[in-house]
């Protein structure tokens, strides 16, 4: 609420918050800054799951929760530099309010430029062009995405990954592109049931692009409050990891090699 004040006066505020302390005002995200349009950006820290930290520090539940108000700007960086170039394009919005969300843990170790150009909102990227399965990944999935991709190809399946960026606006280019030239496509997230995968099916049917044989997963976080551990083993856990991934792209295309895969 203080910075919705701020925006209204014209000031430029950053709200830093965890995933799950962000819950707590809700509903002043929503009276104060959303239906105001309020140009607030909510720098979001503990998005996914969080080792040691536990089921209480979870970032689980943000990409829904923010992606249902009407006008925000959604964003999950997959890298540093990704995060850093959100954080300029959230700086540049003025007309509405937006959210940048990023893991405990460390960074991927790339360099970050000295010059930071904004995104244009709602646009992703193909980190790496296929033929038959589809990734789009948002968020630091985006390393077990090409991982997968790999061992994937090594299989003849050649895959397509990319990166959303966005989870509100979605890239609706992107994901027609991606629908009309694969025979499967896997949406990958660090968060639960009701964000960007849901957001990606909803479009997809209000397209009419799940008419045409389409086969379609969305990977989310598991319907459960996981347990501290390792990120590693609770990425295992929830099914968002290279290995599951495979097992997503061969179950939808009836292949019984799974236990073969996975192994590799």
């Amino acid at each position: 609420t203080f910075a919705a004040g701020l925006a209204a006066d014209g000031m430029k505020p950053f709200a830093a918050i965890y995933s799950t302390f962000l819950q707590r005002g809700y509903d002043q995200v929503v009276h104060d800054v959303a239906i105001q349009r309020l140009p607030v950006r909510f720098a979001i820290d503990r998005a996914g799951l969080v080792g040691a930290d536990g089921a209480t520090h979870a970032g689980s539940f943000d990409i829904g929760y923010l992606g249902a108000l009407p006008g925000f700007v959604v964003m999950a960086a997959a890298d540093e530099v990704e995060l850093a170039r959100m954080t300029a394009t959230a700086a540049a919005i003025d007309d509405r309010p937006s959210a940048f969300r990023y893991p405990r843990g460390e960074a991927t170790g790339i360099a970050i430029p000295d010059k930071l150009e904004p995104f244009e909102i709602g646009k992703g990227r193909i980190v790496r062009e296929g033929t038959t399965v589809a990734i789009l990944s948002l968020g630091t999935r985006l390393g077990e995405a090409l991982r997968a991709a790999d061992r994937l190809a090594a299989m003849g399946l050649s895959t397509t990954v990319a990166d959303a960026r966005f989870a509100k606006p979605l890239d609706e280019d992107l994901i027609r592109r991606l629908a009309r030239e694969h025979e499967v496509l896997i949406t990958l997230e660090e968060g639960a049931a009701g964000g960007f995968g849901a957001f990606v099916l909803h479009f997809l049917a209000k397209e009419g692009a799940l008419d045409r044989g389409l086969k379609i997963r969305t990977l989310t976080l598991p319907d459960i409050f996981q347990d501290h551990d390792s990120p590693a083993a609770m990425y295992a856990a929830a099914g968002l990891d290279a290995d599951a991934v495979i097992r997503a792209a061969l179950a939808a295309l009836g292949r019984n090699d799974l236990e073969g895969a996975v192994r590799a």
